[in-house]
């Protein structure tokens, strides 16, 4: 059955149906029948008198040029046994009537429409070239097919697969042909298990792989891990840049920071949505995803593919992917930690939660800890943990209460502990919660809390009359075991920094200056990583005025910031950050010398340099803009005041 009759018969569509469209001008010889079974799609010619028209130089380089098109899109058609333009070719050079030949090629080639025939003289006479009409005719045909397969592999026929199958080994030799090309890509899309062998073929050849459906991906990516890589590596070299550029971000605020979008926000990202996409239902390719981020993470330790990580689980979980999410265990675990996440607190109930699913985990099942640390070694996870132990720690002092007597407390520290060794944990195949140190419990978190019981004490007595102050002066150093398990405890250190981030965020700029020269040396530089460093100096913000203090920039540039720029660049980075935010609060001598000595050298990188410049510009631009009179002109114009003696008002 050829294609025309099958559509006219399943859709109702006959020539008269078919829409209308403008003339291209004549054509010679060129025409676009078909069928469906072969998909015959030879070369019909245009009326005699329009030959003419080829004999410029122009129009037989056109020709040519159709000629190589038509070479190409046809070189399937002889393995099905379909007559192409080369037997067009061969026949009108051994034939003896010209005309004939052509005639007959049209009537074994074309629509077999018994009522079309005589319909096509009335087309030649309004000028419609005969290509144009086959074309037409052509496309909605196609687009009908395209639906018909779409409507097969939707319904609920058993055989309805057998059927795409058939109809792909039929077409499949015209795969490399533009205009049946998306009929074969429409099948291979709906078929859930492709034939080996055209997988391999679709594979081997670039464009057609280029133009094949994700679904039909997927099928080949399974088995080809190395080509999967290929795919994926660019989106998780982007993920990162992104990333990276949020925490160098120019805007600098404490409202709208690195941790501000929500996990349904972040979760629309480009990457996340692309890697979910040619995931699909695949638990194949999300295992896959998974190693690839494992591998990378121990490669680099960088805790971003911790957050892709924990991201792309729960965009599938967005998606009600249950084939997915069923298996993988930390599904549920992930979704009660996102849920905390969004609200940027670990309350009581979901903490219970929590500490169900990490005592849950049971012998011979250790090894999903190493997944659960990754999830919790997020950057936004152990912000949300570190935060609530920081207010649990204040409900604590308002209470009269000891950080041991606390279970939730415990809890988080737990989970903090878990996730700060997830690298640990993942290089050493070793899956057991890492010992947490009953010291940072005992000793360092409350050394912690006796500084911000001086704080409070010392905001107390400045409010008191001066008749009763003391002569208690703000205390400048620090006990010894907050330092020291800054130093050598890594969820010790991670409290520190994020008290400081909190007493800067309540404008304490005592014990800022008492704290800040502490983070110069900290467990693994952690005070100098650019996650801690963008929030400061989104936080710094706050205290703009305090730069005006030659004592307030000593103690953030000299005493801290500035003792290892020089070695670190994004430290560097991130003191032009500031400056570039700050540079009009900063005391203007002290702005001079910090010029000269953040002046970057012949080996920084364009961004350390752009922003230097871009400083260097801003502050040239200030110098040159006109200074503010410090106080209105006087208006008065030397006159005495002269007092009117009051006269009764006269009655009208």
């Amino acid at each position: 059955m050829y294609l025309s009759e099958f559509i006219c018969s399943v859709e109702g569509v006959g020539p008269r149906n078919v829409r209308p469209i403008k003339t291209l001008g004549p054509s010679v010889l060129i025409g676009i029948p078909t069928c469906l079974s072969t998909y015959v799609l030879a070369y019909l010619s245009a009326p005699s008198s329009r030959r003419q028209d080829t004999s410029s130089a122009r129009s037989r380089t056109l020709l040519q040029l159709k000629e190589r098109e038509r070479l190409k899109m046809f070189a399937g058609l002889p393995e099905l046994g379909i007559s192409n333009g080369e037997d067009l070719k061969e026949t009108l050079t051994n034939c003896t009537e010209p005309l004939k030949a052509i005639d007959q090629f049209q009537m074994e080639n074309g629509i077999l429409l018994p009522t079309l025939q005589s319909a096509l003289p009335f087309l030649d006479l309004h000028g419609t070239p005969r290509l144009e009409f086959h074309q037409s005719v052509f496309d909605e045909l196609r687009e009908k097919l395209m639906e018909r397969v779409a409507t097969i592999a939707e319904g609920k026929d058993e055989d309805r697969y057998i059927k795409l199958e058939e109809l792909l080994e039929k077409s499949f030799p015209l795969v490399k042909m533009p205009s049946i090309q998306p009929i074969i890509m429409q099948v291979l899309k709906h078929l859930p298990k492709v034939p080996e062998k055209k997988l391999k073929q679709v594979m081997a050849d670039k464009e057609l792989y280029k133009v094949c459906a994700v679904e039909v991906k997927r099928q080949i990516w399974q088995d080809n891990q190395a080509l999967f890589g290929d795919e994926v590596s660019p989106l998780l070299k982007q993920y990162i840049v992104e990333k990276e550029a949020a925490l160098f971000s120019s805007d600098l605020s404490v409202l709208h920071n690195f941790f501000s979008p929500s996990p349904k926000t972040r979760r629309q990202g480009e990457v996340v949505l692309k890697l979910t996409q040619m995931i699909g239902k695949n638990v194949k390719l999300y295992d896959m995803v998974l190693q690839f981020l494992r591998t990378l993470f121990l490669r680099t330790r960088n805790v971003h593919y911790c957050t892709l990580r924990a991201e792309l689980l729960m965009s599938l979980h967005d998606l009600d992917i249950s084939e997915i999410c069923s298996v993988d265990p930390c599904h549920k675990f992930s979704w009660c930690l996102d849920a905390c996440i969004r609200e940027k607190f670990v309350d009581a109930k979901r903490a219970r939660e929590l500490q169900g699913f990490l005592d849950g985990v049971k012998k011979g099942q250790e090894q999903v800890l190493g997944d659960l640390s990754m999830i919790l070694c997020d950057p936004f996870a152990c912000n949300t943990l570190v935060l609530s132990t920081v207010r649990n720690l204040q409900e604590l002092l308002s209470q009269d209460a000891l950080p041991r007597d606390s279970p939730d407390l415990l809890l988080l520290l737990r989970m903090l502990s878990l996730g700060q060794g997830a690298w640990d944990m993942i290089d050493s195949q070793v899956f057991k919660e890492p010992r947490m140190d009953l010291e940072v419990v005992t000793r360092f978190l409350p050394a912690m809390m006796s500084i911000v019981v001086d704080d409070y004490t010392f905001t107390v007595e400045q409010k008191l009359p001066s008749e009763e102050k003391s002569s208690l002066t703000y205390p400048t150093t620090l006990p010894e075991t907050f330092s020291r398990y800054a130093q050598e405890n890594r969820v010790a250190c991670e409290i520190g920094l994020y008290y400081v981030l909190h007493i800067a965020k309540q404008r304490n700029k005592n014990a800022l200056q008492r704290l800040l020269p502490a983070l110069v040396d900290t467990y693994n530089d952690m005070a100098f990583g650019d996650i801690f460093l963008h929030l400061l100096t989104g936080h710094l913000t706050l205290l703009s005025d305090e730069f005006g203090s030659e004592e307030f920039c000593t103690a953030v540039f000299d005493n801290f910031l500035l003792t290892s720029f020089s070695s670190k660049e994004n430290v560097h980075r991130h003191c032009l950050r500031l400056l570039n935010h700050l540079h009009q609060k900063v005391l203007a001598s002290y702005m001079e010398t910090l010029m000269k000595t953040l002046e970057p050298p012949k080996q920084s990188s364009e961004s350390v340099k752009d922003l230097y410049t871009l400083l260097k510009e801003k502050l040239e631009a200030s110098k040159k803009s006109p200074p503010e009179p410090e106080e209105a002109p006087s208006l008065d114009l030397g006159l005495h005041p002269v007092t009117v003696p009051s006269t009764p008002t006269t009655p009208l």
